[in-house]
Formats: structure tokens, C-alpha cells, sequence
């Protein structure tokens, strides 16, 4: 049956570009390796990693919180299984919802490996038997992968990924997490707050690589303030698996002296790489770069007519929103439409307690690029509601440029800053100014006073500071 787009791989990025495609009239096909729909975000990733930080936040809050509210509970006891059982729920739910939305938008769901043979056609293989079908155009939608360490086997039970550090079976005494960026300090709360001792390495000397520098210094005292433990500037060279406790060798990454640490688990989360094994992409001809991504133009066409990628397997941020949106833009381009990402506005999160959240260029950019900027920031120990509520760690920082006043970045550590940073990409995608947003009138009492706070910063004039 020939097709007017095949997508191949079902992660946000590729779903969203089949509905899409669909609403603008096409005839669509997504083609999926996996049991399940909805890529590593829906099954292995974003969600089940939010469901197992928002359960324990709560196992947290209840065992340490309540009490200074007059709320008196019992200490809280963790059963294990039924909050797996609880995100479990939550992956079938998201994943139930991607089928529908299938079904809705009359999408075929091809299921194999899909192999693209050059322009039009794409072979799916399954259980031994395989088709090539037909198609005007191709989408590789396929996402990424967990990036590895030489010489340390991944075996998902004592020395794990993002993916086993998700369905481990008991609470580990100690765990070790290789790598300081957002997944690893994510999955790390989520095993600090149910009874671990957590020690994270990292290559570089901060955490949060690409975040604003203040803000990541600012967050790592929190998180230490919380039983995080960090070594900077180090390396793990090699994991003993002989004895009952890991042993890893640590050495400093300029060279020095190394020590062992023992672990009950290791995580390593060391970032993602892009995932293009079996698409035939040499074969067809289809051009990668020398970081193993899928080359495209502006408009998201790879060097074969008719071929196209988007998401994790491209340069970028490896966000599922930033696919999502590339998803969009390119089924628009395919028909005939001026589909549009602006990497300008492209929010991060980090979903721990506080929340981290920015949009836009970082300090370091800005001084790299010889910007001239003006900086506001305000702190949530004078924001109204975060006193009463007892949760005033961290502040709202608003980047300016200092000629136009035009808001280039906005950076947040905060209870809800995810949520919060939003405000600042609406503001940021209509080429706002700090001014704006100042005058902009907030609710009281709300968090969210903080950023206006922080644009009257801007202007040294900020009320409650």
C-alpha cells in the first residue's frame, strides 16, 4: 500500500509529526520496533521517571514535612512494588493514550524494524518475515539511545541505565551515579528521598553542564543540603563486579591518584546518543555527521530526496518537546506549508525538588557572544506565598539585552519552575522586553510574582527586595 509519509519510531517526536500529517490530509503510516507505542519518553524515560519523583516527593513530604503544618501521620512506610505498580499505571495510561490517537487520526501502525532502501521506500521486518511498502516521503523519527562507558557492562541489575534505575527491586544502600546532568540528578532524588545514600561523579568541575553557571552552583548546595554527595573534576575508570559490593575506581580528570568507592548499584548517565542502528542510512545514502547524527537543511531534509528527520537523531537539545515541535514543522514543510522551530524558545527542566527551568541563552552565552546584558533576579525568600508555604529556595534570574531590554534568558530554581518558565517563553516568543513583563499585573499571593520581581530587577526597581 503506498503511503503519503511513513514515520518511522513512535516517540513524541514521531507520533505528533503522524498526527500532524494526518489532520493536513495525508495518508500515514508510523512503523514500530517495540511492544508498545510512544518511544523511550512514554515507556522508559520521561514519564515513569516523573511518576517515581512525584511518589517520592510525597513518601518525603509525609515523613518530614507534615509535622511543622500540624499535619501528625505515622512515619511513612515504603512498599515498593505498588509504587512501580503506581508508575506502571501511569506508562500504560500515556501509552493507551498514543494508540488512540492512532486510531482517531485513521494512522496504519506498521509494527518491525523499519529499513529505509532509498527514496520511497521503507522494508519492515518482524519475526523473520518482512515488506518494503511504498511512500512519498520519510520521516526517521527514531530518537536516541543511552550513551555507554567503555569497560563497564550495563546489566540493568546492579550496574544500570536510566532504564533500569527505574524498576530497581529494593531501595539500594548505596548508589553511585556516574554523570551530573539532568537525568542523572533526577533518578538520584528519586533514590535519595526513598533511603539511599547517593554519590555522584562528574567528568567536569559543575553539575548541570549547559545550564547557567549561578544557577547550577546555586542548585548543588541544595542538593547537598538534601544528602547529595559530588565529586567534580573526576572520572570512573572501571567497576569491580567480583564481590558482593561494586567497587569503582575513581580518579580525579586531570590526571592524580585514584580511590574506590563502593556501591550496591551504579547508574550510569553519562547522556544519550543518536539511535540509527539497522535503518540501512549508509546504505541508502543518507549523510550522518561526526557525531553520529542525521545531517539535515533548515527544513529538515536529509542529503536523500524525499527523506527526512527529526528529534533526538538530529543536532539539538534532546527534548521532547524540541521533537514534538520539529514533528510539526516538518509535516507542515512536507505539505507545502512554512513549518517553524524557534530554537530560541526551546524551555529545560529539571524535574527534582526544587525545580530548575530556563529558556533562552545562559550568563556564559551571553559573554561568549559579546552580548551586553543587564541581569534581575529575585529570591523566593521574598516572595509572599513561598514564605508562608516554607518553600523559599532558590530565585527567578531575568537575562536583558541591555540596548532593546529585549528578555534573552530566564533561569528559575523553584517549587514549580517548570511550570513557571512558560510565562517567559510566551513572552520571549513574541520578542517581549523586561519592561513587559514587569507591568504585567501577577496574581497575589503566587510564585509567579517572583518573575515579575525579577523583570522590575531588571530595571533596579524591583518592590518586595
Amino acid at each position: 500500500m503506498a503511503y503519503d509519509l511513513v514515520v518511522i519510531g513512535t516517540g513524541p517526536g514521531g507520533y505528533v509529526c503522524a498526527v500532524r500529517a494526518a489532520q493536513l490530509g495525508m495518508k500515514v503510516a508510523v512503523v514500530e520496533k517495540n511492544a508498545t507505542l510512544g518511544g523511550t519518553c512514554l515507556n522508559v524515560g520521561c514519564m515513569p521517571s516523573k511518576a517515581l519523583l512525584h511518589a517520592s516527593e510525597m513518601f518525603e513530604e509525609a515523613g518530614h514535612s507534615f509535622a511543622k503544618m500540624g499535619v501528625s501521620v505515622s512515619a511513612p512506610k515504603l512498599d515498593l512494588p505498588a509504587m512501580m505498580n503506581f508508575k506502571q499505571q501511569g506508562i500504560d495510561g500515556n501509552v493507551k493514550g498514543v494508540e488512540f490517537l492512532m486510531k482517531k487520526n485513521k494512522i496504519d501502525v506498521l509494527k518491525g524494524a523499519g529499513k529505509i532502501l532509498g527514496t520511497g521506500k521503507v522494508e519492515i521486518s518482524a519475526d523473520g518475515k518482512s515488506q518494503v511498502i511504498e511512500t512519498k516521503s520519510i520521516v526517521i523519527a527514531t530518537g536516541s539511545d543511552i550513551a555507554r562507558l567503555k569497560g563497564i557492562e550495563i546489566d540493568e541489575t546492579r550496574i544500570v541505565s536510566s532504564t533500569g534505575a527505574l524498576s530497581l527491586d529494593k531501595v539500594p544502600g548505596k548508589l553511585l551515579i556516574v554523570g551530573a546532568g539532568v537525568i542523572g540528578l533526577e533518578l538520584g532524588s528519586v533514590w535519595k528521598r526513598l533511603g539511599a545514600e547517593v554519590v555522584v561523579v562528574e567528568f567536569l568541575d559543575r553539575i548541570l553542564p549547559g545550564m547557567d553557571g549561578e544557577i547550577a552552583k546555586q542548585f548543588q548546595r541544595i542538593l547537598e543540603k538534601q544528602g547529595f554527595a559530588f565529586k567534580l573534576g573526576a572520572k570512573v575508570t572501571g567497576v569491580d563486579t567480583s564481590g558482593k559490593a561494586l567497587k569503582a575506581t575513581v580518579e580525579p580528570a586531570a590526571g592524580g591518584a585514584a580511590e574506590t568507592l563502593e556501591a550496591d548499584v551504579v547508574l550510569v548517565c553519562i547522556g544519550r546518543v543518536p539511535y540509527t542502528d539497522g535503518l540501512g542510512l549508509k546504505e541508502a545514502g543518507v549523510a550522518l555527521d561526526n557525531r553520529g547524527r542525521v545531517q539535515i537543511d533548515p527544513h529538515f531534509a536529509t542529503s536523500v530526496k524525499g527523506v527526512y528527520a527529526i528529534g533526538d537523531v538530529v543536532a539539538g537539545p534532546m527534548l521532547a518537546h524540541k521533537a514534538e515541535d520539529e514533528g510539526v514543522a516538518v509535516a507542515e514543510i512536507i505539505a507545502g506549508q512554512a513549518g517553524h522551530v524557534n530554537y530560541d524558545v526551546i524551555p529545560g527542566v529539571v524535574y527534582t525538588t526544587p525545580e530548575v527551568s530556563s529558556v533562552g541563552k545562559t550568563e556564559e552565552e551571553l559573554k561568549q557572544a559579546g552580548v551586553a546584558y543587564t541581569v534581575g533576579k529575585f529570591p523566593f525568600t521574598a516572595n509572599g506565598r513561598s514564605k508562608v508555604n516554607q518553600t523559599t529556595d532558590g530565585f527567578v534570574k531575568i537575562l536583558a539585552d541591555a540596548k532593546t531590554d529585549r528578555v534573552l534568558g530566564v533561569h528559575i530554581i523553584g517549587i514549580e519552575a517548570g511550570e513557571m518558565i512558560h510565562e517567559a517563553a510566551v513572552l520571549m516568543e513574541f520578542g517581549g522586553s523586561a519592561e513587559d513583563l514587569a507591568r504585567t499585573c501577577h496574581a497575589h499571593p503566587t510564585r509567579s510574582e517572583a518573575i515579575k520581581e525579577a523583570a522590575l530587577a531588571v530595571g533596579k526597581r524591583a518592590i518586595h527586595m
